[in-house]
């Protein structure tokens, strides 16, 4: 039998998680948009102000995935909640239990901190993790409907502040 643990990230795991990251970027046909590096994640998980956090699965202490996460904000609950941005097992690796632990770590992490939910976004084609998230009782929101700027736009909107200026006595429109 797997024996499974999840541990949080060290310092030293951080050429692990920028190679888990571009090992789910391929399985999600998205290599093309991944350029982290190791001094992002190592900033973003162990600088002066963290960001993020990470844990490390493994099965019978071979590192077989991993599970980025960091506080969000429930305005309706009043309370904060963990949003789950990355969920990786290695292909080989599947199918016994790992990503199920890491899940039921976020969930004892959100229930042990007080707050209010746990959420994360899928691609809509992928349906082995829908049936997966779907099996642990997971809820999809098919209301909702995500918005993202980046690049070109976010600049653009970015500079219209700078026009105004960082007075606060903006209007809105």
């Amino acid at each position: 039998m797997a024996e499974i643990r999840i541990r949080p990230a060290t310092p030293d795991d951080v050429p692990l998680i920028v190679t888990f990251i571009h090992e789910l970027a391929t399985y999600e046909k998205l290599a093309h948009e991944v350029v982290a590096s190791e001094t992002d994640m190592h900033a973003a998980l162990f600088g002066e102000r963290p960001l993020i956090e990470v844990v490390i699965a493994s099965i019978n202490d071979v590192p077989v995935g991993y599970a980025l996460f960091f506080p969000s904000f429930s305005t309706f609950l009043g309370k904060p909640g963990l949003y789950l941005e990355d969920l990786y097992v290695r292909p080989a690796a599947r199918g016994v239990g790992a990503g199920r632990r890491m899940l039921e770590h976020l969930a004892h992490i959100v229930v042990e901190r007080g707050w209010g939910r746990l959420e994360w976004a899928v691609l809509d084609w992928n349906e082995p993790s829908i049936a997966f998230y779907k099996k642990m009782g997971a809820t999809a929101m098919h209301d909702w409907t995500v918005f993202r700027l980046t690049g070109k736009a976010l600049e653009t909107l970015a500079l219209q502040d700078s026009k105004i200026g960082r007075s606060g006595d903006s209007e809105m429109p």
